[in-house]
Parts: structure tokens; C-alpha cells; sequence
């Protein structure tokens, strides 16, 4: 019953960024009075989807796919770090701008070594049929399916790895991207 209520919660925050207030949570669940919004409410900062912030009013946990953004790091010479929570940040939208259009996919080979992407790393990717000189992408390319760099100069296209091992590849037959690379993802 409260997956159903969270789930709908969930939705409207993904929705208009905010959470609902007690009066537009009442209208989501069904429930008759502003007393039942709160029980429900309490129940879900007991279970960890919602918290309650310094001043009382209710906040998303990370169960909405939100993130602590704490600072900055350095990445030359080491410096002194505070970490003090800045914001949060949804990686759905920093790193998805149509969910019904992005995917993942599991990278096999070595050919983008040289771009940072390796075997085992996974890259999310968005369906498109149009590229820009120098993106990465998911491309046909004579009936064989390949990730590298797009490459255009005036009416001839190719496909360039990243890696000094392979050979660009120019089409005999037909090239078709199908989807343009937006992230890397790699876990260690």
C-alpha cells in the first residue's frame, strides 16, 4: 500500500521538482484529511524515503535518485578539503534528457582506449540519427555495428577509433548512426 502512495510521490517530485504539499498528496492518494497526509508522510520518514530538514519541512532522500554534491576536489597539487553538503544533483537529469530515448550499453573491445572508454565500462547513450564531426557514437556501418568517433569532411563520413591499433573505418556500402555516446559509467 505505501510502495503504491511513494510511488506517486516519487512522480510528482521527478515531475515538477518539488515535493507535493499536503493538500496536492491528498489529491494523489485519495486520503479525506490533511491528518492522514501526515501519518502517511511520518511512515515514510521511518522507512527512508523522505527526511526532515532543520526546520521540520519534509525532503527527498537519495531513494530519488539524488546525490550529495559536497565540493570540490583538487586535482593538482593537494589542497585542504571542508565537505559541507552544496546541493544535490539527480544524475537521471544531469545525465538523461529523454528517458524514453537513452540507454545503456555494455562496451566490448579496446578500440576508444584512447577516449577513456574501456572493455567492461558501460555507456549510456542517446537515440539519434544525426552527429556532429568528432562526437562518439553508435553507428551502422555496413550492416555491423560499432561505438567511435564520427568523422565528416564535406560529403565523405568515417568512422575513427581511438585507439593508434585500428584503422579508420569508410563505408563500402552504408553508414547510420543510431544513437550519439552522452556518459561513461565505470565502477572500480
Amino acid at each position: 500500500m505505501y510502495n503504491e502512495y511513494q510511488d506517486k510521490i516519487v512522480s510528482f517530485f521527478k515531475q515538477y521538482k518539488r515535493l507535493p504539499s499536503y493538500r496536492e498528496v491528498m489529491k494523489l492518494v485519495g486520503f479525506k484529511s490533511k491528518n492522514s497526509v501526515h501519518k502517511l508522510m511520518s511512515k515514510l520518514v521511518e522507512a527512508g524515503i523522505l527526511t526532515r530538514d532543520s526546520n521540520g519541512k519534509y525532503a527527498p532522500s537519495n531513494i530519488f535518485g539524488e546525490v550529495a554534491v559536497l565540493g570540490l576536489v583538487k586535482a593538482g597539487l593537494p589542497a585542504p578539503a571542508e565537505e559541507s553538503v552544496q546541493d544535490t544533483m539527480s544524475l537521471d537529469d544531469y545525465l538523461i534528457e529523454g528517458t524514453g530515448s537513452s540507454y545503456l550499453l555494455e562496451v566490448d573491445g579496446d578500440s576508444m582506449i584512447d577516449a577513456h572508454i574501456a572493455e567492461g565500462d558501460m555507456v549510456l547513450v542517446e537515440r539519434t540519427n544525426k552527429a556532429k564531426d568528432g562526437e562518439i557514437v553508435i553507428a551502422e556501418v555496413d550492416g555491423d555495428f560499432t561505438m567511435k568517433y564520427f568523422r565528416q569532411s564535406g560529403n565523405k563520413v568515417w568512422l575513427e577509433p581511438a585507439n593508434k591499433n585500428y584503422k579508420p573505418i569508410y563505408p563500402t556500402e552504408s553508414l547510420n548512426i543510431t544513437a550519439k555516446v552522452k556518459a561513461v559509467i565505470r565502477k572500480f
